[in-house]
């Protein structure tokens, strides 16, 4: 008989003894983190919960023997877009700790390998911190990835692709999210709100433009309200639910591919330099064995 823990990829579906076999079957855990802010006036509050956990089911799907998905992690750090209604911010601290505290639960249950799957750019500095912790305060290994530069991977992908500009036409329901956007859920897009509004810093600023693909060397991140009227920073006309599907099929592939490999992939081994050795734990790590006998 099928266990449903190698056939059910919804985390929160298992029971506790699933969980179990889930945990000896070496299973990836992805946790899709997002935010609940302003898109523009054409798309919902939901984007960066929809595209990364859009991808993150298509992957669960496609290997549930090998990959469990979490429930979103929905309120990300999104300060600076507080002028326009709808915004919910969460405290940075309170952002990473939550985190944190997902990916340390997990370790504890026995998952040794954790993705944290993002789908708002202002989270990336947060979850980078996140994963590093998980990594020096626990004994899982956990990597983050944006979903938008899953389509980084193949070079051809993108400029087969891409019809906006370069910069700043991909940046904020832009082309590339109103797409995957079109594709995961068109019915709730307001295709007659439509409208392009590319950030003022990647017009002809050779040091803070602005793209998925990238950024300037210098960066300036400050109140969304004062680069953008209508909370768009993007070329979104450029936007359609067949490019949608193409850039779902190519996220999901390459996920998969990563997955595989770092599921199969030994961990890395830690090697301490000290001579003498530390008579002391380091203080912000519990797990840290350094004194142990």
């Amino acid at each position: 008989m099928t266990s449903r823990a190698t056939t059910e990829y919804r985390y929160e579906k298992l029971t506790w003894p699933e969980i179990n076999e889930a945990v000896r079957a070496q299973q990836v855990c992805i946790v899709p983190c997002g935010a609940v802010e302003q898109h523009g006036e054409h798309l919902p509050l939901d984007v960066d919960l929809v595209c990364p956990g859009g991808i993150a089911r298509g992957v669960g799907q496609r290997m549930p023997d090998k990959v469990l998905v979490l429930p979103h992690i929905a309120y990300g750090y999104t300060g600076h877009v507080m002028d326009f209604p709808g915004t919910i911010n969460t405290h940075y601290e309170t952002f990473i700790r939550q985190v944190v505290d997902v990916t340390q639960s997990l370790a504890y249950h026995g998952f040794k390998k954790i993705i944290l799957l993002n789908g708002h750019g202002s989270n990336m500095p947060n979850l980078d911190l996140a994963a590093r912790r998980t990594n020096l305060e626990t004994d899982a290994e956990c990597v983050l990835i944006a979903w938008w530069h899953l389509l980084n991977i193949d070079p051809e992908f993108i400029p087969g692709w891409r019809e906006s500009r370069f910069p700043g036409g991909w940046a904020h329901a832009c082309e590339l999210e109103t797409s995957l956007y079109l594709y995961l859920a068109e019915e709730d897009v307001r295709k007659d709100k439509v409208v392009d509004h590319v950030h003022k810093q990647c017009d002809g600023n050779p040091y803070m433009w602005v793209d998925l693909t990238g950024m300037g060397v210098a960066a300036l991140t400050s109140w969304t309200s004062t680069y953008t009227p209508n909370g768009v920073i993007g070329e979104p006309t450029y936007a359609t639910r067949e490019k949608g599907e193409r850039a779902y099929n190519e996220a999901v592939n390459q996920l998969c591919r990563i997955v595989e490999f770092f599921r199969d992939r030994p961990a890395d081994q830690r090697e301490r330099h000290q001579s003498p050795p530390p008579t002391m734990r380091i203080p912000w790590n519990q797990l840290d064995p350094s004194t142990e006998k």
